[in-house]
This record gives C-alpha cells, structure tokens and sequence, in this order.
C-alpha cells in the first residue's frame, strides 16, 4: 500500500482503502546528557490534546531495541488520531528519509538538544552506576549533531519546563508554517 489522497492504494490495481492521515513527525534529539529525558514529563503536558510525545529511550526499555522504522509506524499509527508525533531520542535524522516507511509521514522536523562538553560530561557522570558511561562517544555525537543540525537549544541555563516551552513554541511554528490543523 502506497499513500495517495488521503488513502491507502494498492499501487498495483489502484484499490483505495480506508483513509491514511499524514501528519508531521517531530524530532527531539540530542546525544546523552542533552536533556531529553527530563523535559519528557513537562513537554507531553505542554502538548497534551494537540500531539502525542515518546521518549524513545523509556519505549526501548520496555520493549528492546526498536528499529528506526517501526518508529516512523508508529507516527503514522498515531496520526490516525489527527495528531502528530513528538520523539525524544538519539536520532539521526537521515536514517529516517531513507526509510520505506517515510511515505506514511508527512513532514520530518528535527531539533536538537545540547549542551556544552564538560556540561554533558559532569550530567552523565552524575548519572546512577547502572547507566552506560560511553561519555567521549556522546560527546562527539553532540560536536556531530551541532555542525549538522541547524535547529538547537541549549540546556545548559534552562530548566526542563523552559525548555519544553521552548520545544513546544518550535512544533506550534512548524504546524502553523504547514498549515496542520491540529486542536
């Protein structure tokens, strides 16, 4: 099935099923110690009604590894409700565009969260000994995600509710420069 007008169409006899909503999904990443966790709770209260928010990190616990596929399924599961999705996750943004199942997604938008070195690497050194301590890995993945993602916020003086404010004013843009009709 292939979206087309709204619907799912077999592309090889052209039977339109049921309606297929296509919604922008919403990426929050940022290498370990960016903030992404904390802001979780106060971001879904923000967007509450008007998006549904995942930390990808608390679904993988849960479940194992969830590939970067099933990810944009469940996007597109959940626009079925009208709402678009909000993931909160060490996300690289192109492994997303190559995906067979892009198609079922409207928009991709991506944001980063970060801080500065020593910062993330005093966060993650506070962390309990059972978290992973791959510090200098994260550190490099955050200098990568800085040249490469134009989107940022700094974490480094903001607390998670203003940074969630700040997340939240990025997303209401974006759906209001494309138009979403999101309530």
């Amino acid at each position: 099935m292939e979206p087309r007008n709204g619907h799912a169409v077999c592309p090889q006899c052209g039977r339109a099923g049921d309606p297929a909503a296509l919604r922008p999904l919403f990426i929050v990443t940022g290498a370990s110690g960016s903030g992404k966790s904390a802001v979780l709770a106060p971001l879904a209260r923000r967007l509450q009604g008007r998006c549904v928010t995942f930390d990808a990190d608390l679904l993988m616990d849960a479940a194992g590894p969830l590939g970067d596929s099933r990810w944009l399924s469940i996007a597109h599961s959940v626009a079925q409700s009208g709402m678009p999705t909000v993931l909160l996750g060490p996300f690289i943004p192109g492994h997303l565009q190559e995906l067979p199942a892009r198609r079922w997604i409207s928009d991709i938008h991506v944001i980063a969260l970060d801080c500065p070195d020593e910062m993330r690497r005093t966060r993650i050194n506070a962390r309990p000994a059972w978290r992973s301590r791959d510090i200098e890995e994260q550190v490099e993945f955050g200098r990568w995600l800085r040249r490469t993602i134009a989107d940022r916020i700094d974490t480094s003086g903001e607390t998670p509710e203003q940074t969630a404010a700040a997340i939240a004013a990025w997303i209401d843009r974006h759906l209001v420069d494309t138009k979403q009709t999101v309530k």
